[in-house]
């Protein structure tokens, strides 16, 4: 594994992420902003923000296997959500963990969540970017 993730002593240790990633390797992989689409670019999830959160950490997970690497390589990542308050943080958690549970995700990593008006496109409620070191 080419990325350690931890919560060092004398900051708080949350459940849902990492506060800290230590990246050792030659290849920086910068993922671009990850939403709610399939392969076509059919919407996924509609106006579900724990099955758009799926779907976007899945395409994360896509991206970095598209280049040989995999999760455990994310050193970063960067989520931004539409109207953010912290009453949608259980529907965010469902999602991550849901698309942990099918494989191939670890949303335990270093994560900035942004609240932001809007997103590319009007029905977008999330968007995940990723940072990876590959060895």
């Amino acid at each position: 594994m080419s990325v350690e993730v931890i919560n060092p002593d004398g900051l708080s240790k949350p459940d849902m992420y990492r506060q800290v990633s230590v990246a050792v390797g030659t290849r920086h992989v910068f993922i671009a902003g990850q939403v709610a689409r399939d392969a076509d670019g059919r919407p996924v999830g509609g106006d579900d923000l724990a099955a758009q959160t799926e779907q976007a950490f899945r395409n994360v997970a896509i991206a970095i296997e598209s280049v040989g690497g995999s999760f455990d390589d994310i050193a970063k990542l960067t989520v931004y959500v539409v109207d953010w308050s912290p009453e949608k943080m259980a529907a965010l958690g469902e999602g991550a963990m849901r698309a942990a549970m099918s494989g191939g995700v670890d949303p335990l990593k270093p994560i900035t969540l942004i609240g932001v008006q809007s997103l590319g496109e009007p029905d977008l409620l999330i968007e995940i970017e990723a940072s990876a070191v590959l060895p």
